[in-house]
């Protein structure tokens, strides 16, 4: 289990953290959303001890990275968005040498290179130098060197820069085979990302976090309340009149008119359906419903909501 709590880091005046507080437990895949100089990837070297805090506590398994970091970094296996590679040494090599750097050695080691290129799909270029295998092949050997010796969290930073779509395609796949054995967190901006892998997503806009909840109950909570777009045959006034006299509608707006209809757009209360009893009482003025849709926010939606003012 991961816990991070009242995290931040500054470079000068600008902090790039700002005091925050999550957790994560195995089985689950978090994604870290937000535009570029969120705060991201800082938080992500925080968590994996190649940079320190200004404040605030991480802990896992209730071991502090802070305090042992040498202990800590055994539970967490990191891939940055550029995977630290020797082009010159082959696959192998490069597994070799980070697997030792993770203390292992002999047959543990061996076993070990077995076992990651296996799960990732890399016999075929063990042996292949690093500079002659593409971009997908490469994030693959360095999502690899993340799993040697078994670590409990695996943190991924923009795991599908640079690929084709075949690629991005292949890596989600992988990404979703390691929540079976990890807690897997990973950073992106890409929407179709979070709506394909993530148990759980974090929004963070300049350093802050604006929203830490699953995807489905971030949508429920602005989809509780339903918002109609109507499109009368009438006056915009006489519209009006009827809406103001619903005290189940929260607001509303005239966002077109003409000589002959207008279109209102309506946001009831939470918890409240109006199309019913709307459309009888707009009947029952002489006013024709024309068109009447309900508009359901997307995830895509929410993301730009909370970081639009922030970028």
């Amino acid at each position: 289990m991961l816990k991070v709590s009242h995290l931040s880091k500054s470079y000068g005046e600008r902090k790039v953290v700002d005091d925050l507080s999550f957790e994560a437990v195995k089985g689950k895949i978090y994604g870290f959303l937000g535009p570029n100089g969120a705060g991201k990837s800082t938080t992500m070297s925080m968590i994996t001890g190649f940079l320190a805090p200004d404040d605030g506590t991480i802990l896992i398994n209730d071991i502090s990275m802070v305090r042992e970091p040498g202990k800590a970094r055994k539970q967490v296996g990191y891939l940055p968005e550029v995977p630290p590679l020797y082009p010159d040494l082959t696959v192998e090599e490069n597994l070799s040498y980070a697997a030792e750097l993770k203390g292992l050695k002999g047959k543990e080691k061996k076993a070990e290179l077995d076992r990651v290129c296996e799960r990732m799909g890399l016999k075929y270029v063990r042996q292949h130098l690093v500079r002659q295998i593409s971009k997908g092949y490469k994030q693959r050997t360095g999502l690899a060197e993340a799993l040697l010796a078994d670590p409990e969290i695996i943190i991924l930073d923009e795991p599908s820069s640079g690929l084709d779509p075949r690629q991005i395609a292949e890596m989600r796949e992988l990404v979703r085979e390691l929540r079976e054995e990890h807690t897997v967190i990973f950073s992106t901006h890409i929407l179709s990302e979070v709506d394909s892998l993530c148990d759980h997503v974090m929004v963070l806009s300049e350093g802050k976090l604006l929203a830490n909840d699953t995807p489905e109950k971030l949508l429920a909570e602005v989809n509780a309340k339903q918002r109609l777009t109507m499109v009368l045959k009438g006056a915009s006034t006489a519209a009006e009149r009827i809406v103001k006299s619903k005290e189940e509608i929260e607001s509303f707006t005239v966002v077109g008119e003409d000589s002959s209809s207008c279109t209102i757009r309506i946001t009831a209360k939470a918890g409240e359906d109006l199309r019913e009893e709307l459309s009888k009482s707009f009947s029952a003025a002489g006013m024709t419903v024309l068109e009447l849709s309900v508009q359901r926010t997307t995830l895509e939606e929410v993301y730009l909501d909370l970081t639009y003012v922030k970028e």
